[in-house]
């Protein structure tokens, strides 16, 4: 029961991120998951663990790590996207 409670608390990270940035993630809600957990990995990694804890899941370092992850993610994409558009 836990590891579907970190997912659904990783789409609802990466939700938000793509919320407050204005940026789509690709892939749905897959994608939100996605970004959800690797923001939640990279936040505690980078951030350490700190601040309010929903099923395991630190909720600070998680979003600031989402929400640099759909940074990155969508300046990739959209210089891959311009690069096609010039082709």
């Amino acid at each position: 029961m836990g590891f579907i409670l970190y997912l659904i608390m990783g789409g609802i990270i990466g939700w938000l991120a793509g919320l407050i940035l204005g940026k789509d993630i690709p892939g749905g809600i897959i994608g939100n998951i996605i970004a959800g957990i690797i923001g939640a990995w990279l936040g505690s990694l980078i951030l350490g663990d700190w601040g309010p804890e929903i099923w395991g899941v630190f909720i600070i370092p998680a979003l600031i790590g989402a929400l640099v992850l759909v940074f990155v993610l969508s300046l990739i994409l959209g210089s891959m996207g311009r690069k096609r558009r010039a082709s």
